[in-house]
């Protein structure tokens, strides 16, 4: 079970939680595939508690799309 960093924290750097478990997914299959990390000192750590510390430490980001969308 992860502690570190709460999902409580990791809510705020997203707008909801659906959001953060997708850019977590979409960031852990791109480490499966060979990716370096963002941040060091993970080895050895699962491909999705890397995305969530990377999520956490603001090394990735996302763009809604939905906010820009134009009728």
């Amino acid at each position: 079970m992860m502690c570190y960093p709460s999902i409580d924290i990791l809510v705020k750097k997203v707008d909801n939680k659906y959001t953060l478990v997708t850019l977590a997914a979409m960031r852990a299959r791109e480490l499966n595939d060979g990716n370096n990390s963002f941040v060091n000192g993970l080895e050895g750590q699962k491909t999705v508690s890397i995305a969530l510390e990377e999520i956490y430490k603001d090394k990735i980001t996302y763009a809604d799309k939905s906010k820009h969308y134009n009728r």
